[in-house]
């Protein structure tokens, strides 16, 4: 969740966050054989092992607040038995209690960002993570919306208590494992990735919340899968079109429109001459410019260089708000930008986003 803060706060102020989400993600080791047996107990009955033919009860996966098992149903599926670490979510209660008074705190610091807004959102969001009901809710409704897709495959959910999640087992490497692979394979495979997270909201009202290239496989029949529901942002209606048309109008260089547009949304607070904004933003949406953009680490930097260097008491970022409603988006979007530098790739980015992003396609796209 750091990326959200940190695109608009300086580095003094972003590294107490940085460093005391670190610590809950790191807290947990996985969990010994007996303690994931007794919380399969406790929330499936004394009779769990009823459901399965196998279990592997050693963890195929870790994470910060449970752990996946390998494991067959009597019915033959194979699935992912997902864990939760007991107390995780009594600790992370005591962690977002502390990073709400941290907000608090440093709020005036902070500009024109609504730092206590974000926190409140944010403790919303991560609350909901320990909920596993909420994650079944939120993987079957995207299952159901993409079963039969011939992109995606999204596991089916086959049974699940607030604290155990079992689903299909998708098999695949991570996505992270074609940074080596030819340049072709690499484009193929984000591609795929970047349409998913931008498809979502469309076709299932959902929006991965989650850019982490660990939640996304690629199957041996060149699909990909994509796992770990918890953090979504739930859009019945699709993407915002107001993110759309503000994206146009940078697009476009109508500074003006972009700064009504985004005074309106709640982005901008304080004043704004029009003409910095668009200086500040024109790099960021270079790859809706052109039909073939570059992702890769040197742009990377340099974008990381140009929003932090513009940081000064009276700078434009200063007087940037990221409303809380639009946080889940703006993660997920800052996130999967970070990976497809990381994949180094050359992608249509503009082509994505006059398909599924509403209020970016202008009239003469739409009568193509």
């Amino acid at each position: 969740m750091m990326s959200m803060f940190e695109a608009f706060m300086p580095e003094d102020l972003a590294a107490p966050f940085r460093d005391r989400l670190r610590q809950l993600q790191d807290a947990a080791p996985p969990m010994p054989s007996s303690k994931a047996e007794a919380v399969l107990r406790a929330e499936l009955g004394t009779d769990w092992r009823k459901n399965f033919s196998e279990i592997d009860l050693r963890p195929a996966a870790a994470a910060s607040l449970g752990q996946v098992h390998r494991g067959r149903l009597t019915d033959g599926t194979e699935v992912a038995i997902k864990v939760q670490y007991p107390g995780a979510a009594a600790a992370v209660a005591s962690d977002l209690r502390q990073v709400r008074r941290l907000t608090t705190a440093i709020s005036p610091l902070t500009g024109g960002l609504d730092i206590v807004g974000i926190a409140r959102e944010m403790a919303i969001r991560i609350s909901e993570e320990v909920d596993y009901n909420l994650e079944a809710a939120a993987q079957s409704q995207v299952a159901e919306a993409l079963a039969g897709h011939p992109r995606f495959v999204v596991p089916k959910v086959r049974m699940f208590t607030e604290r155990v999640l079992v689903s299909d087992w998708v098999e695949g490497r991570k996505l992270i494992s074609v940074t080596d692979r030819p340049a072709a394979e690499r484009n193929r495979a984000a591609l795929d990735y970047v349409t998913f997270l931008f498809a979502g909201p469309r076709l299932a009202g959902i929006l991965h919340g989650d850019p982490h290239p660990g939640n996304y496989l690629l199957t041996a029949d060149g699909k990909l899968g994509v796992v770990d529901f918890g953090l979504v942002a739930r859009l019945p209606e699709g993407l915002p079109e107001p993110m759309g048309r503000l994206i146009r109008n940078a697009v476009n260089d109508d500074a003006e429109a972009m700064l009504s547009g985004l005074r309106e949304e709640g982005f901008v607070t304080a004043d704004v001459p029009a003409e910095e904004l668009m200086e500040f933003f024109v790099a960021s949406v270079e790859p809706a410019k052109v039909e073939q953009f570059t992702f890769n680490r040197e742009w990377s930097r340099q974008q990381f260089s140009r929003v932090h260097s513009s940081m000064g008491p009276n700078e434009v970022a200063t007087k940037l708000n990221i409303p809380p409603h639009y946080m889940i988006i703006y993660r997920a979007w800052l996130g999967a930008v970070s990976v497809l530098c990381q994949l180094d790739v050359q992608e249509n980015f503009a082509a994505i986003l006059r398909e599924y992003l509403p209020g970016f396609a202008t009239q003469d796209d739409v009568a193509l």
